[in-house]
């Protein structure tokens, strides 16, 4: 079960392994693009090349979906970046039904786990399967990968190294399952640690913190859903950035410090060299091809 890129490689993987599912639960196809054109989600469209049935239901509590579900007599249910599974349907699964999270759990629960991490500075992280309980996240812990985090990574490159090594560990998961091998642990709740959902206002820069942690929310964010910022008035996507100083500023926070070929901003403590942005409408630049046709001067504050 699962919808986006993230849940590509994990379904591949098992393909590749001779673990081809006997079905793929989804999302319904959903308009995307100018015209508004239905587009399958990434994994119907693996699941569909590779001639796997495929179940699209828009409720999960829905009773017919649930029957479809029970006539597959399922052994193993997996699920990576789905929607939450009531127990009913999770039960289903002869063997157990487990998730893929893109966090060494309990840190990082829900939603966000990437950018969380990444805007919390952490220097590893890594991927976690574990059984599915009532509580989302909270379940035994069946194996952990660990990688470790670059301090400019951001989190589409982590992303997709995670999904690269969560299909690795989706793959040996199931195949400790198949064994009758799997020791799983139950997790400490005293060290588990928030993962929220990203809102827009969760996105905005705030400039008056240190440029370290500035430059880690810009990089977390990146490049989707995107860090965003004010020039009187307009909204500005910031994509890519690096830390110029830890030094205190003689200048307030958000203040542009260097606008000539570079974008450097005053932080509140230090500042931040901001490498790529976006004006809306237009397209992702560098900062000097952006500056070509954008006027931003020393002195001039984004809020």
């Amino acid at each position: 079960m699962g919808t986006p890129d993230f849940a590509v490689p994990p379904l591949s993987a098992l393909i590749e392994a001779g673990y081809s599912p006997i079905g793929v639960v989804t999302a319904p196809d959903r308009k995307s693009g100018r015209g508004q054109s239905l587009r399958p989600s990434a994994v119907k469209q693996v699941a569909e090349s590779e001639g796997i049935p495929v179940l699209e239901p828009e409720s999960l509590r829905d009773e017919a979906f649930a029957e479809e579900l029970e006539g597959l007599e399922v052994d193993v249910i997996v699920v990576v970046a789905f929607k939450i599974l009531p127990p009913d349907v999770y039960m289903l699964a002869k063997k157990g039904a487990f998730n893929l999270h893109a966090s060494l759990l309990p840190a990082f629960r829900g939603a966000a786990p990437i950018q969380r991490a990444l805007m919390a500075g952490v220097k590893k992280t890594g991927v976690t399967t574990f059984f599915l309980k009532p509580d989302v996240d909270t379940g035994d812990l069946i194996l952990q990968e660990q990688i470790e985090v670059g301090p400019n990574e951001t989190g589409g490159d982590l992303h997709d190294r995670l999904a690269e090594l969560g299909a690795k560990a989706v793959v040996e998961t199931v195949r400790r399952i198949e064994a009758g091998t799997v020791d799983s642990t139950p997790q400490d709740d005293a060290l588990a640690g928030p993962a929220p959902k990203i809102f827009k206002e969760d996105r905005q820069v705030d400039w008056s913190l240190p440029s370290k942690q500035v430059h880690n929310h810009i990089r977390a964010l990146s490049p989707y859903p995107a860090a965003w910022t004010t020039h009187e008035g307009e909204s500005l996507k910031l994509f890519r950035s690096v830390v110029f100083n830890d030094a205190l500023a003689n200048a307030p926070p958000g203040a542009i410090l260097e606008a000539g070929d570079r974008i450097v901003v005053a932080c509140g403590a230090g500042a931040v060299d901001v490498l790529e942005l976006q004006r809306g409408g237009k397209r992702r630049m560098n900062a000097a091809d952006f500056l070509n046709g954008y006027s931003l001067s020393i002195g001039d504050v984004l809020v």
